[in-house]
């Protein structure tokens, strides 16, 4: 459970730390982003679950191993299942093709890890 453990708290204590030494700074078009990121994940027409699981198809289909690992605890988070992740996945997998599979490796990683982590 300890290297479950560390890898989750790995990720998040690095993107705290370098959110928050992005945001000290004066740059309104990145604050501006981030707080646009922050708001389209809160409930609106549709639901806080269903739109994590969109930004977890779209980075996964993207490649970019940190918004998969975000929207995988967002979702966790949320009560999104196993069984709905899987299917998530499975939808990012056909869309992006072959060349996702390695994130789809390390997405499955750190899902268990996060199921290890909070039994």
């Amino acid at each position: 459970m300890a290297k479950e453990k560390d890898l989750i708290k790995e990720f998040n204590d690095y993107r705290t730390k370098m959110n928050d030494k992005i945001l000290e700074g004066d740059n309104k078009v990145l604050k501006r982003i981030f707080n646009l990121d922050t708001n389209a994940y809160t409930e609106g027409t549709l639901d806080v679950k269903t739109k994590e699981l969109l930004g977890l198809v779209a980075s996964l289909v993207l490649r970019c191993d940190d918004c998969v690992k975000y929207h995988l605890e967002s979702s966790y988070n949320a009560g999104v299942t196993k069984a709905q992740i899987s299917e998530t996945l499975s939808t990012g997998t056909l869309v992006g093709g072959t060349i996702v599979i390695p994130h789809l490796r390390r997405a499955y990683e750190y899902w268990e890890a996060l199921e290890k982590n909070n039994n």
